[in-house]
């Protein structure tokens, strides 16, 4: 009865899986052109590199006039002296309602480079962010790769699985027969019985882990899995690790942004030693009242720091300490993505050799385990010798399939730790974010029409208007 019922679960569940998944065979590189355009969290970061365009552009008007135009009106009421006669005075209410229209206008002409020096380190903060976006690209990609290989094992562990409980049916069947016939124990069918238990048990289990790896991949990909097609060849890294080695410290997106980063910490280094200079600045304004009095006025104006109770002081220290921190956090990074590429790559070798000891364990568990069917079947061996050699050629199996999807990992892992992980470098051959269209449109901070709409068709183009 509970063999019965653990059979109707385990049908259950492997009916819900072949359902579940639709006809079509989908490929590693399906589900990597899948990942790319389906994820929100690259979409988030797009927008949050849009958002650091739009630094640059508020920079670049800084260097430009400010215009304001101020209408102000207000009531007074007064009461007030005035002469009676001679020696006479009474109290008089005066009120009076005055408007004001003003249009002023400012423009700073020198402030020691400070605005200019803010552009550029807006600049490098866009291109840190960019490089921050091929990050989160490469964390999209990996995530797809694990979750693809990890059920494409788990759908293998599933077959091997169903492949050892219909052996293992068979056994506890012979044994059955041969116990009626009197040539082995209730013991022995017994093991045999317990064996098979266990099997379906470790199916149930398997089966499990298939609708577990397909919610992974949905995740990471951001649709339910097909049919899994085989994974494809292993792709190419480096001849060796010195040169995955010296790829990364070149192209790794990690050690790109802290570079810039760094660049755009120095300028504000500069930007605070520019702030204890003079600055100069035209001032401009033309304003009329409800009198019909008009007036207009044209000045410049020179300031120069001379006490600040030590802020202007502190903000240099404060901008230098900032840029020590991230020069130490750019060796840091560096030493990170170096000992990424020693891991990955040992990774690589440890898994090539486990699957070359996975083949010869096979063969050998192969015929040891048909060797004891023979001589099980002829008396020399027991129920418990033959069961004994069929679990550790099933174990074999199953650690090698666990290998080959460790080396798929490490070398797409290894990729990521040399910095090419990315679309254009796996030539998925799709179209790609164009991280310098925003940028290029929002840039000389456009208020003009044309431009505007320009920059709706770029948000609608995003999906993100």
């Amino acid at each position: 009865m509970v063999i019965s019922k653990a059979r109707t679960l385990m049908m259950g569940l492997a009916a819900a899986v072949m359902t579940a998944a639709p006809v079509f065979s989908e490929t590693l590189g399906d589900a990597l052109v899948l990942a790319y355009r389906n994820s929100q969290l690259l979409e988030q970061n797009r927008a949050l590199l849009r958002a650091t365009d739009e630094g640059v552009a508020r920079s670049v008007a800084a260097l430009r006039p400010t215009i304001d135009f101020v209408l102000q009106s207000g009531y007074a009421k007064n009461d007030v002296q005035v002469s009676a006669g001679p020696g006479l005075t009474r109290q008089t209410r005066v009120e009076a309602l005055s408007t004001t229209a003003s249009l002023t206008a400012s423009l700073v002409l020198y402030n020691g480079g400070a605005s200019r020096l803010a552009v550029q380190a807006a600049k490098e903060s866009v291109l840190a962010t960019r490089q921050a976006l091929i990050g989160v690209e490469q964390n999209v990609l990996l995530s797809a790769v694990q979750a693809y290989m990890r059920l494409r094992l788990a759908q293998d562990i599933v077959a091997l699985r169903q492949g050892n409980v219909r052996v293992l049916a068979r056994e506890m069947q012979a044994a059955t027969d041969r116990f009626e016939l009197g040539e082995i124990t209730r013991t022995d069918v017994a093991l045999a019985e317990a064996r098979l238990a266990a099997a379906r048990a470790q199916l149930t289990a398997a089966e499990g882990d298939v609708l577990v790896g397909r919610e992974t991949y949905q995740l990471a990909v951001g649709q339910a899995p097909g049919r899994l097609s085989a994974p494809p060849r292993q792709p190419v890294t480096a001849r060796s690790v010195e040169e995955a080695k010296r790829i990364a410290r070149q192209q790794h997106y990690a050690i790109r942004q802290m570079q810039h980063q760094l660049a755009a910490a120095d300028l504000n280094v500069k930007i605070a030693e520019a702030a204890m200079g003079p600055n100069i600045a035209l001032s401009a304004g033309l304003s009329h009242d409800n009198q019909g009095m008009t007036d207009r006025t044209l000045g410049l104006r020179l300031s120069q720091p001379i006490y600040r109770g030590g802020a202007l002081s502190s903000e240099h220290r404060r901008a230098i300490a900032n840029r020590d921190a991230v020069r130490a956090q750019l060796h840091h990074t560096v030493a990170q993505v170096e000992q990424a590429v020693g891991e990955a790559w040992a990774m690589r070798l440890v898994t090539s050799a486990s699957i070359t000891a996975m083949d010869r364990q096979i063969t050998a568990a192969r015929a040891a385990y048909d060797g004891v069917r023979e001589e099980t079947r002829l008396g020399a061996r027991t129920t418990l010798d033959l069961l004994n050699a069929e679990q550790e050629l099933l174990s074999a199996q199953a650690s090698r399939l666990e290998a080959v999807t460790s080396q798929y990992v490490a070398n797409y892992s290894l990729l990521a730790a040399m910095g090419y992980l990315t679309v254009d470098h796996l030539k998925l051959g799709i179209p790609t974010y164009d991280v310098s269209a925003y940028y290029n449109a929002v840039k000389s901070a456009p208020v003009t029409s044309p431009q505007g709409q320009r920059l709706d068709r770029i948000l609608q183009s995003s999906g993100r208007k």
